[in-house]
């Protein structure tokens, strides 16, 4: 996505200062029930924010040290809190992917930056692979000018093995779907180690983007989320 100048430059800088990126975005056409900006006025554009690689962690990691007390969903907090702000600054509504109701966010992906399911589910990125992540979205009243995302390059199109469906020990994702219960009865079993400590063995078996795979530390610390331990 290539956006205008002028105000996108600015939030743009304003979410870097964090670690983090604008990921795209678009306009609502008049014939979509879109997402309330306030009490009154639905959204006209949404730019949606995330990451690349790991690079929030480290802004991440200072602020979490700055508690008083231990924070449920850490992470979400911390995302909520800096594009809160952001959102403030700039006279957007900020929203998170776990806002009740939910909001469509992959959808939302797709079609901003013209991406494609990975078979782990994980939106597949030409440039980062797997390792990337949306952290929630700025809804503005007024229509943004932004370029239009063309169709991004699906690289698992090209990818004959498939690694990310044979490295599971209990072959956790699968043509079927995600084996989400036996994923967990694994991460938390005697023998989930490995995906504890340097998180999914699919997702890390895939081949492209490996420059931005999150190191362990980072992994582990999804990991535990996820399974609760």
């Amino acid at each position: 996505m290539i956006f205008a100048r002028g105000p996108v430059e600015e939030i743009a800088a304003a979410l870097a200062a964090h670690g983090l990126i604008l990921r795209g975005g678009f306009s609502f056409g008049d014939d979509e029930t879109a997402p309330a900006v306030g009490s009154a006025a639905l959204a006209r554009s949404v730019l949606l924010v995330g990451q690349a690689g790991a690079a929030p962690w480290p802004h991440f990691q200072r602020w979490l040290g700055q508690q008083a007390r231990d924070i449920a969903n850490p992470l979400d907090s911390w995302s909520r809190e800096v594009i809160g702000a952001v959102a403030k600054e700039f006279g957007a509504r900020a929203v998170s992917p776990s806002d009740r109701p939910y909001l469509p966010f992959q959808q939302w992906a797709m079609r901003a930056e013209g991406l494609k399911p990975s078979p782990l589910g994980v939106l597949m990125h030409p440039t980062y692979g797997l390792w990337h992540a949306y952290r929630g979205a700025l809804l503005f009243e007024d229509e943004i000018s932004l370029a239009q995302a063309h169709k991004a390059i699906h690289l698992c199109d090209a990818c004959v093995e498939k690694p990310c469906l044979k490295s599971c020990p209990v072959d956790a994702y699968s043509v079927d779907g995600f084996a989400h219960q036996a994923c967990l009865a694994h991460v938390r079993g005697t023998h989930g180690a490995p995906c504890r400590a340097g998180g999914c063995l699919d997702r890390n078996a895939c081949p492209y983007g490996a420059e931005y795979r999150y190191p362990a530390d980072v992994q582990a610390f999804h990991m535990a989320a996820f399974a609760g331990v």
